[in-house]
């Protein structure tokens, strides 16, 4: 299963594990899934932390290189996706539309736990559960 990791789902991975639902734990460490991070993901979470909402390190290079040590691919971000995330019918944070774009577009299930986010219809969603 190809799986793209919601922004919240990743830094918990990394930060705070005991957040993940058993069955997305099962999920995310199954051998044949594929663990997929959109650059967006990088975007949103250094702006949460250069606005104080979270903590990342304070070498944020070192810090990004080894967040991305357990991800086996990066979603690309195209034009298609910048379309297709315009084209939603979706509330306006710009990163949960380009998420949910990747995810159309490349054929993902998107991991999260945005309740705005589960079932929405355009692409398959797992909770986090």
């Amino acid at each position: 299963m190809k799986l793209l990791l919601d922004t919240h789902i990743w830094l918990w991975l990394l930060q705070s594990p005991q957040k993940i639902g058993p069955q997305t734990s099962k999920a995310l460490a199954d051998p044949a899934s594929e663990l997929w991070l959109s650059p967006i993901s990088t975007w949103e979470a250094l702006r949460l932390h250069r606005k104080g909402r979270i903590y990342l390190a304070d070498n944020l290079t070192a810090w990004l290189r080894g967040a991305l040590s357990g991800i086996q691919q990066y979603a690309p971000l195209t034009h298609e996706i910048a379309f297709v995330a315009e084209q939603l019918l979706l509330h306006d944070d710009p990163a949960d539309r380009f998420l949910v774009a990747t995810a159309q577009v490349l054929d993902l299930t998107l991991v999260t736990a945005d309740q705005r986010l589960l079932g929405i219809g355009t692409i398959r969603t797992m909770a986090n559960r």
